[in-house]
């Protein structure tokens, strides 16, 4: 783990406790620079309580409330997107101590849409953090990791990853992705590793309340996600 990564890994996101509207704590101080080019452009998911969705397009979160350091109250537009389940992006430039939210302004002076931002998120994750690595890791199941950590679960917006892991279990891949560090899956035509699965991600979940990310279950087949199992009722 590079140090860049071992200084990220305290601060990713502040703003994590993110309840739909709900107040939350400023990522950055006011003081902070952050290289706000697109070859810094990152994703990352969070948890959206309450919420299944069940489809992959991505919806606007709108405006939510700011609260800064000196007590103010704000409202920002900001690049989150409802994504998948409980479930949502939000795209964020990288920094050597923190990640600093991007703005729809920011992807308009970048000429992105949402759709080409987190696939350019995507490609930076790799080239800074590394492709994505499954390795075994216990009852069947593997796990997804690259240099940091803390952004594995970023690499399930990786497509072209998954293509490669369904070309060789065309019936498909169950996921899950319980916390920011936890990214693990099995086949899903092997009913012993799907239920280790479901057991096991319940585990992360509860075990993760600050890094908490999703308590549902994922399909990967025919190219897309869906949703296999749906969340947990809060």
């Amino acid at each position: 783990m590079t140090f860049r990564t071992m200084r990220a890994r305290t601060s990713l996101l502040a703003t994590g406790a993110l309840l739909s509207g709900a107040a939350f704590a400023a990522d950055a101080p006011a003081t902070a620079t952050f290289d706000l080019a697109g070859g810094n452009l990152m994703a990352v998911l969070r948890p959206s309580a309450g919420e299944n969705k069940t489809d992959e397009d991505l919806r606007p979160y709108g405006k939510v409330s700011l609260v800064l350091e000196d007590g103010r109250e704000v409202e920002v537009e900001t690049s989150w997107y409802r994504y998948l389940g409980d479930m949502h992006i939000r795209l964020v430039f990288d920094g050597p101590q923190k990640m600093q939210s991007a703005s729809p302004e920011d992807l308009a002076r970048l000429r992105l849409d949402p759709q080409g931002a987190v696939q350019l998120a995507v490609a930076n994750l790799r080239r800074v953090y590394g492709e994505p690595q499954a390795r075994p890791w216990t009852g069947g199941l593997m796990q997804v990791q690259g240099r940091a950590s803390d952004l594995s679960s970023s690499y399930f917006l990786d497509r072209e990853f998954w293509l490669a892991q369904q070309a060789l279990h065309p019936q498909g891949l169950v996921a899950a992705v319980p916390r920011h560090g936890g990214l693990v899956y099995a086949p899903a035509d092997d009913a012993q590793a799907v239920e280790r699965l479901r057991f096991s991600a319940v585990a992360l979940y509860a075990g993760s309340p600050r890094g908490r990310v999703s308590s549902a279950l994922y399909l990967f087949k025919d190219g897309r996600w869906s949703v296999f199992q749906p969340p947990l009722a809060h």
